[in-house]
């Protein structure tokens, strides 16, 4: 990519952070996947793993609702998740209805692996940006989001 693409183009009625958001997206999605290959964990599954790792045991609707993410995507992620041995479900004692999901002892010894990698993805996208900077754009962010759920109900 070169700076050519990415200059602004000092028109903000034809320059959109969506543009910006997506293409973050996409470059970050090819990093991390690079980064998470040795552990056979795609770009699409890390976060559902991570999730599951600080709120364990939780539900899939609950960890859908947590991530905002929908169902489907979900039920997916974790299937693959589970098939690479990392994830386990167990029915939930207190509702027959729904499976609490846990991580097995694989799970748990690629969270430290896991964060590592994602921790290297993160220190390259902060490289020249301040913390009160990082901040804000998180913060700024997070306004985006919050303004297109209250729109969008993610099912």
């Amino acid at each position: 990519m070169t700076d050519e693409i990415w200059r602004p183009a000092g028109n903000s009625a034809v320059e959109s952070h969506g543009q910006y958001i997506s293409a973050i997206y996409r470059h970050m999605q090819v990093v991390i996947s690079a980064e998470l290959a040795p552990y056979r964990i795609g770009s699409g599954q890390y976060i559902f793993l991570m999730a599951i790792a600080s709120g364990q045991p939780i539900t899939q609707k609950a960890l859908s609702e947590k991530l905002l993410i929908d169902k489907t995507t979900t039920a997916k992620a974790i299937a693959k998740l589970e098939s690479e041995g990392y994830v386990r479900r167990e029915v939930d004692p207190a509702d027959n209805r729904y499976q609490l999901l846990y991580l097995t002892e694989s799970g748990r010894a690629v969270v430290p692996q896991v964060q590592e990698a994602l921790g290297r993805v993160k220190s390259k996208t902060r490289k020249g940006i301040s913390d009160g900077e990082y901040d804000l754009l998180l913060g700024l962010l997070k306004i985006v989001l919050r303004n297109l759920s209250e729109t969008n109900i993610i099912e």
